[in-house]
């Protein structure tokens, strides 16, 4: 039994949590109810020690107190445990405070408790309940203070909720309460707190996040005596991560570039790298500069300059319609109205936003892009061509590395971008063949006609390996019992320990084993590492007994309906505007035998980059023989300096990675990833209006013609994904490793995305109705739930009861 006075930060392992933010709040001079803690010590005897919590409560004066949970994992800084167990209140009496003391004790093996453990990978093994026993505050009005906006995500604003009387009515919901927003002006009188009661919370907020050093979620109350009491505080476990800090005074705009790959899921530090190179590439190809930045473990790009520069502002948000989607579109049309970040003048030169890099850019796109237009069949050639001959190069891979030194000096020395160059022209010009029609079709096609155009479409290396692994699936019929029903991650591993019957799929690896979910970043197994994902998708394929449902077969109905409907909007264009129409017609054709090279130039940029990886996991095996890693994929959790920190000085980064592996393993478990942030860490997208739907209907974008209805199924992982044929796909995003699951899937539902990224783009080539951009479309849909998906409307209805 120790005094509340006696606790501090340290304490977490004898007296839990909630106890230990208490002892905080005292050491720094805030008023705290006086109170005492059972420690950790009687929990692990399993026995409550009845004479000295009698004592404690008399030398507390008796009468009426607050009981309240204070377990070992509370309180943390990303698992608040808010509300999972239990808090008593108006205890009074030895008897009374002894049985609720027991209760607090039960609350840690609760149903909800277990599953909010288990959610946030926390051992229940390994954690223990203290009880913190305080002298109850007879409140006038109480509730709760976040030193952030928890809401928007701001580091600029505090947020208060109050009600009359106890407290606990604001934090369980269970009372209508005032809702202030505090930003350092003083308010107006409103509601059941004053002008001076917000204040003195604002100030009170800023001395309690000064000292822990995060924004904080403080309970408080305030008596008769208008005596201001903190009866809690602990981290707000919600918010996303803040822009690394600047030298900058101007509020800065970063958007999220993760999605445009179709990854919303954390990189790996190594891959974080590689990354950057790549994406900086792929914006200079369009004559735009940005600087990349890590939030979160998530690609961002700070487009400060390019919004602030009167040239460049003027293309953004068109810009923002080739890949980044619908959805960073309406966040760039609001920061262009938002004074903070009108136009700057512009500089002569050295300006990320200006027009400097696109001229010169200029002579090699144009060059490029004709050439592609003008002889698309040669240009198509010539880029398979040099993606084999990548393929090659990588194959043979380095020669004559020795040392851990030299292995890192080819990773840092290897440039994913030359090659990107090459074959980026014939790409580009697909994709401006699948853009410029709309605009020029406008009132005479709809936007689900040009989409269906758009489908099955051919040399796309993705639909290729889709389909290679289909007719994989069906040679595999002999295996059908074992491949169907036998977990994927034990296929995975008899199949790597060479126990498994051959189906065929050492071939499939050897062309694509160098692919995976979220492939882009170097720290993930690819798949002839880990071929998991493949039997998961295998067992999906041995699902469909309907022969029509046959991707194969929907994808050949795909291209028909696809060259029958061209045929007939070209006719129609040409009668209706002559001109435009012989543009369209010439466009969409072009279309058809270069927009499917789209997903080559990743394709490519992969061989170089399993190169890399193999390289880097043979320091790290070296580093592990050494002690200075626990294995081998560690290096993954290290940057290249610290790799070579490691080699050279043998510095131990055992530590240091398994920090960053909690990490990474917290953030996978993040559902919502801002599109785009400000520097004070405001979700921009949560200033807008929402977008209004038809009622039950949840509004997307149309990404891909045709309305289905089936049953939901929702995915955040696609590696071991069980999907009935006919299922609606619901994930947060997709990348080429989910495309496997399109073949049986009726419909794709994605929480961002773009029309031309890879997700939408195989869905019109499978035939599938595809609506992107839903926001919260995992959390709002469950598993089951029947769903009718409409491509051109870009809706999605959720069929209540069903």
């Amino acid at each position: 039994m120790v005094t509340l006075a006696e606790t501090s930060g340290g304490m977490v392992e004898l007296v839990g949590g909630k106890a230990a933010g208490l002892g905080e709040l005292i050491r720094l001079g805030e008023r705290v109810p006086e109170g005492f803690c059972l420690t950790t010590a009687a929990h692990d005897r399993g026995v409550i020690p009845e004479a000295e919590l009698a004592a404690a409560y008399r030398a507390l004066g008796g009468g009426p107190v607050a009981v309240r949970s204070s377990a070992t994992a509370e309180d943390l800084p990303h698992a608040s445990f808010a509300g999972q167990q239990d808090t008593f209140l108006g205890v009074t009496g030895v008897d009374a405070l002894h049985d609720a003391v027991a209760k607090c004790w039960s609350s840690l093996h609760t149903e909800r408790a277990v599953a909010y453990r288990q959610a946030n990978d926390i051992d229940g093994r390994t954690v223990r309940m203290a009880v913190v026993v305080q002298r109850m505050v007879d409140p006038v009005v109480a509730g709760v203070l976040f030193t952030a906006n928890p809401l928007t995500g701001s580091r600029a604003e505090m947020v208060v909720d109050a009600a009359p009387g106890l407290g606990s009515a604001v934090v369980d919901g269970t009372a209508p309460a005032d809702h202030y927003v505090l930003d350092g002006t003083r308010h107006h009188e409103r509601g059941c707190l004053s002008p001076d009661q917000l204040a003195e919370l604002h100030r009170a907020g800023e001395r309690i996040q000064a000292h822990f050093g995060a924004p904080q979620d403080i309970e408080w109350a305030i008596d008769s005596d208008g005596t201001l009491w903190l009866l809690q505080s602990r981290p707000i476990t919600t918010l996303f991560p803040l822009p690394p800090p600047t030298d900058r005074p101007q509020p800065r705009i970063y958007l999220e570039f993760g999605h445009v790959q179709g990854m919303l899921r954390p990189v790996t530090p190594m891959g974080m790298s590689a990354l950057r190179v790549l994406l900086a590439a792929m914006l200079g190809s369009f004559g735009i500069r940005a600087e990349i930045v890590d939030i979160g473990g998530r690609l961002y790009g700070d487009l400060t300059d390019l919004v602030r520069d009167p040239r460049s502002r003027k293309r953004l948000v068109k810009l923002m319609a080739v890949d980044f989607g619908p959805r960073a579109q309406a966040v760039v049309e609001h920061i262009l109205t938002d004074p903070r970040f009108s136009p700057a003048p512009a500089r002569r030169s050295g300006s990320g936003g200006g027009l400097g890099p696109a001229l010169r850019t200029a002579p090699r796109a144009v060059a490029g892009i004709v050439g592609a237009l003008a002889r698309p069949e040669a240009a198509r050639t010539r880029l398979f061509e040099e993606i084999d001959q990548l393929r090659q190069r990588a194959a043979a891979g380095p020669a004559g590395l020795e040392t851990a030194a030299e292995r890192l000096d080819y990773v840092e020395a290897q440039d994913h971008t030359t090659r990107y160059d090459r074959i980026i022209w014939p790409i580009v010009a697909g994709i401006l063949t699948t853009a410029l029609p709309a605009g020029l079709l406008k009132g005479i096609a709809s936007q689900a006609e040009i989409h269906t155009v758009l489908g099955g479409m051919p040399h796309n290396v993705t639909i290729e390996m889709d389909l290679a692994l289909w007719q994989l699936a069906q040679r595999a019929g002999p295996h059908r019992e074992l491949l169907s029903t036998t977990p994927p991650e034990e296929l995975a591993a008899r199949y790597l320990a060479g126990t498994l019957p051959e189906i065929g799929l050492a071939a499939f690896l050897d062309t694509y084993g160098h692919r995976a979910a979220a492939e882009v970043d170097l720290g993930v197994p690819r798949w002839a590492e880990d071929p998991t994902p493949v039997f998961a998708s295998i067992a999906n394929y041995l699902r469909v007994t309907d022969p029509e449902q046959a991707p194969d077969r929907r994808f050949a109905r795909a291209t028909a309906e696809a060259e029958a409907t061209l045929a007939e909007l070209v006719v129609r264009a040409r009668r209706r505007r002559p001109v435009r129409g012989r543009i369209a017609g010439f466009l969409l054709r072009r279309a058809r035998v270069l927009a499917g090279l789209r997903e080559a130039g990743k394709f490519a940029g992969l061989y170089p980059l399993r190169e890399s990886r193999r390289q880097l996991l043979l320091v790290g095996a070296e580093l592990a023989d050494g002690g200075l890693l626990e294995r081998a994929d560690d290096i993954m959790f290290l940057t290249l300096a610290e790799a070579r920190a490691a080699v050279r000085d043998g510095v131990d980064h055992r530590d240091l990675v398994a920090d960053r592996r909690a990490t990474h393993r917290r953030e996978l478990r993040r559902r919502h990833v801002p599109v785009s942030v400000l520097s004070d860490g405001t979700d921009v997208e949560a200033m807008l209006a929402p977008a209004a739907a038809a009622p039950g209907a949840l509004r997307g974008v149309g990404a891909a013609p045709g309305t289905v209805t089936g049953p939901a199924r929702v995915v955040h992982d696609p590696a071991t994904a069980h999907l009935e044929p006919g299922e609606i796909l619901v994930a947060p995003t997709t990348d080429p490793g989910w495309t496997p699951l399109f073949l049986t899937a009726g419909g794709l539902v994605t929480e961002t995305g773009a029309p031309m990224a890879h997700g939408p783009t195989v869905a019109r080539e499978y035939g599938i109705p595809a609506v992107i951009c839903v926001l919260g479309a995992t959390d709002t849909i469950r598993t089951g739930q029947v769903v009718t998906v409409d491509g051109a409307a870009g809706t999605v209805t959720v069929h209540q009861g069903q």
